[in-house]
């Protein structure tokens, strides 16, 4: 199996993964048409994705969608960024105990393991081990 080292000097990433997240994280531009006005807007393909099958899950167009973030975001949040609230928000409505449970969520060690997680050095894998205080998070 072939590695790629293209998140962090610390970390060896498979080229083929369980987060395909990590492979495809350039971004894609594409015009859209929010509240009438045509605009270019630049989002990673996951992001994409995620919006296509809400516009078909609720019976409407990414362009819709798009407009009604817009109405609703606050003037100094770019669209790019409501977008992305939006998409995650969207899900996390969507998710249920069952769902988390299914999917294996819940440990840490599992998540790690799930994602091909493996340290390089022999040291150990403290730092994700460390607990973070959560006045410390940068949201």
């Amino acid at each position: 199996m072939t590695h790629t080292n293209n998140i962090a000097s610390t970390y060896i990433i498979p080229e083929v993964d369980y987060c395909p997240a990590v492979q495809r994280s350039s971004l894609i531009s594409r015009n859209i048409t929010v509240r009438g006005r045509r605009t270019s807007i630049r989002l990673e393909p996951e992001m994409w994705d995620a919006l296509k099958d809400i516009a078909a899950r609720e019976g409407t167009t990414i362009h819709n969608i798009c407009s009604l973030i817009s109405m609703r975001k606050d003037d100094d949040t770019s669209l790019t960024a409501a977008i992305r609230v939006f998409l995650m928000l969207y899900y996390r409505a969507a998710t249920t105990a069952e769902g988390h449970f299914r999917s294996g969520h819940g440990n840490f060690e599992n998540m790690k393991r799930r994602t091909r997680y493996r340290r390089r050095s022999q040291g150990g894998d403290h730092e994700l081990n460390k607990p973070i205080k959560q006045e410390s998070w940068p949201i």
